[in-house]
């Protein structure tokens, strides 16, 4: 089948052929709704601009809403021989259209098609990794909050240090999730932006109406200058990707706790059987491989930024074929992270956190700041008070029997300040405006 950049008698190598597609089509049937939405938007305009006739329009539109049906039904798919979707869509308007499906490629190239179809696509599934964390954050609040009068040890250094709490636990993770939000929201503003109009980079001599497919897309601005468009390939997917690995990091260090927390030597938590897997010799064991798959396929995620970083370091403005590797990158990510933040709150949801942990004599020097802090209320300086307590503990002396604590401060184990989380994190979601988005997008597909 002839390509879209392909001139008559042109032919290509099939070994080269097969090269340079790769991969490609795989990963395109994930961006397939996103070219109809942005060439439903493309045309629009085109017929707003005088570039295509009232009449053309109609037919057009409806026949990419035929198209469109038919991805969301499973049932589109790119056919062999041809190159990506692109080819595929303008084949399927064009074959069912004649020339007239030819015309939807005027005023763009496939650089920026491509382009509106990864931000689109990107900014879809940056909403769904919102979605996810938000659902976890949730329970982790609540969590939070049943378990803020279950002590826990602290540690520094994995050397027992002072009284922690679940509610301090749960309650640090949620938090933590609203700070990789705010990094994702920053993807979100970079994804949000249109390139459309800026062709294969250095614009168009047609009097193109690049607010128009703005506003049609429901993205928040246009790409400026075009170059700068251009850009933005791999830029996005870097930012999504940093976002993405931050997640992933958060989620890292709340898996290793629990691999640790459900240890014996810890014994802080217990995962039921439905978490756990035994051993082919040991009777014993219930190993917290979920836990620790989860821990592993995290820290893979970690690595994809300095990938990306690589693969596209050295370019100069343009494109590059490179960038079409990046979706190799990004989309498998973006189901792991999605997958992974799935897998964490089945996890959190089922564990069985432990009460009264701290009443065992081992934990009597998790007391010794609460003496320290009682001696300075009465009036003894600090460090002076240090060196006492100290003096206790070396001559064995130390009595940490007293487990009465009384922290009030914000953030504390009195205070563990879910209100201000939890604003917090409402203030970061209301930043993504993805009810506007989600309103363009359906007032383009019902026009």
């Amino acid at each position: 089948m002839a390509k879209l950049w392909q001139k008559a008698n042109q032919t290509t190598d099939a070994k080269i052929e097969k090269f340079t597609i790769g991969n490609d089509p795989i990963y395109d049937l994930q961006l397939a709704r996103y070219d109809v939405l942005g060439s439903l938007a493309h045309i629009t305009m085109l017929a707003e601009v005088g570039l295509l006739k009232k009449e053309e329009l109609s037919p057009l539109c409806q026949e990419l809403k035929v198209i469109l049906a038919s991805i969301e039904a499973g049932e589109f798919e790119i056919e062999s021989g041809m190159e990506d979707v692109h080819s595929q869509i303008e084949y399927l308007l064009t074959k069912k259209l004649g020339d007239l499906g030819k015309k939807i490629h005027a005023g763009r190239s496939r650089n920026d098609q491509v382009l509106v179809d990864l931000k689109l696509f990107m900014r879809a599934e940056i909403q769904e990794i919102a979605e996810a964390v938000e659902k976890l954050f949730n329970l982790l609040l609540i969590k939070s909050e049943a378990h803020k009068k279950d002590l826990l040890p602290g540690y520094t250094h994995l050397q027992i240090a002072m009284p922690s709490s679940f509610g301090l636990w749960f309650g640090a993770y949620a938090e933590s999730f609203v700070e990789d939000v705010e990094l994702l929201e920053a993807a979100f503003r970079l994804a949000n932006k249109n390139p459309l109009g800026s062709g294969a980079g250095y614009g168009s001599s047609f009097p193109l109406d690049r607010q128009l497919t703005t506003d049609l897309l429901g993205f928040e601005s246009p790409h400026v200058n075009v170059v700068n468009a251009q850009l933005s390939r791999g830029k996005t997917e870097f930012y999504l990707l940093t976002a993405i690995s931050q997640i992933a990091s958060t989620l890292s260090k709340l898996a290793m706790d629990v691999c640790l927390y459900n240890s014996q030597n810890f014994g802080f938590i217990e995962l039921p059987d439905s978490l756990t897997t035994g051993s082919s010799i040991m009777p014993h064991k219930k190993n917290p491989d979920v836990a620790e798959l989860l821990r592993g396929k995290a820290n893979k995620l970690k690595a994809l930024p300095n990938q990306l970083h690589l693969l596209t370091s050295n370019l100069p403005s343009g494109y590059h074929r490179e960038f079409q590797l990046t979706k190799e990158l990004l989309m498998p990510a973006i189901e792991e992270i999605i997958d992974g933040l799935e897998i964490t709150h089945y996890l959190v949801e089922h564990m069985k956190v432990k009460s009264d942990l701290l009443n065992h004599d081992k934990y009597d020097l998790l007391f010794s700041v609460e003496e320290v802090n009682r001696l300075v209320v009465q009036g003894i300086p600090f460090r002076e008070a240090y060196q006492q307590v100290g003096k206790m503990i070396e001559e064995k002396q130390f009595d940490g029997s007293q487990r009465n604590l009384n922290h009030t401060h914000l953030g504390s184990i009195g205070n563990l300040g879910l209100d201000q989380i939890q604003a917090q994190k409402d203030v970061a979601y209301q930043r993504f405006g993805f009810e506007k988005v989600n309103q363009a997008i359906a007032r383009l597909i019902a026009s």
